[in-house]
């Protein structure tokens, strides 16, 4: 009898234990796209909780929404944005309002894309070209059209301004540039002949710059640098311990492996940090 009650109580203490650890993890909830950045976080769900800390992934399509939701209180933390983006929006919101990048994870390559078309040179008088009409986005993509050579920006245009299509001082071959919400780029290829699309949303449709871009930003280009993609969070959560294990988590060998051995990303998804630097 004595024997059965001892292992009543044990199994009684191991239970309650399992459930006060459970009671112990700190949620945190951060926003992401689906892909790759869901998908990413999903990776370290685990490795977090080893951590003590519960991570809630929202997934949001719209990229209006996750920094105010951050701002607010609604999420702890988004992940999905470069820094121009970030800035862009620091800059149309109040002091009380505004986010900080905190980590560096990984940078997506925009491309060019098409349904009708191989190359560029095949691209005939007048094309229609689609690309994003967010503020920071919208630059990247004339930036992106200037390097391919079917547009000139003014020669003190900056990666980091503002620039819009009127900022254009000349198109080659009439082509005629409308800009749409990034998020529905994908699903405009069968009505224009390019559009330029964002690693994320391409991602989404099945697509990859390596593969399907008839041209995109190279891995060593400057825009690497420019565009990675941060966690960010308030400022007062800045030195938090919750985003250093955050970043320890995301910077990791197993992160790193995740990104370049995923053939759906197929050189969409390019590391930020180095394995040098994961494993130290």
């Amino acid at each position: 009898m004595k024997k059965l009650f001892a292992i009543v109580l044990a199994l009684a203490l191991a239970l309650s234990v399992s459930a006060f650890a459970e009671t112990e993890l700190e949620t945190i909830v951060i926003g992401a796209t689906p892909s790759p950045h869901a998908e990413i976080l999903e990776v370290i769900v685990d490795d977090m909780a080893e951590l003590g800390y519960d991570l809630q992934i929202q997934i949001f399509n719209d990229y209006n929404l996750p920094c105010p939701a951050v701002a607010s209180g609604e999420l702890d933390a988004n992940y999905f944005a470069h820094i121009p983006f970030i800035d862009s929006y620091n800059a149309s919101v109040s002091e009380d309002e505004q986010v900080v990048p905190v980590i560096g994870v990984h940078y997506e390559p925009f491309g060019i894309y098409s349904n009708r078309y191989e190359s560029l040179d095949e691209l005939p008088e007048g094309a229609t070209v689609a690309i994003p009409n967010d503020a920071s986005n919208q630059t990247r993509a004339l930036f992106l059209l200037q390097t391919a050579g079917l547009i000139t920006l003014p020669e003190d245009a900056e990666p980091t301004d503002e620039l819009n299509i009127t900022d254009i001082v000349e198109i080659s071959n009439g082509l005629q540039i409308s800009d749409i919400d990034a998020s529905q780029l994908p699903s405009t290829l069968d009505d224009v002949d390019i559009a330029v699309i964002n690693g994320n949303f391409a991602l989404d449709a099945g697509l990859s710059p390596l593969r399907d871009a008839i041209f995109y930003e190279p891995s060593d280009s400057e825009a690497a640098e420019i565009y990675a993609n941060y966690v960010v969070v308030r400022p007062e959560d800045a030195e938090a311990d919750w985003v250093e294990a955050l970043r320890q988590c995301l910077c990791s060998e197993e992160v790193y492996e995740f990104m370049t051995d995923n053939e759906a990303y197929a050189g969409g998804v390019i590391p930020f940090f180095s394995l040098d630097s994961a494993e130290e």
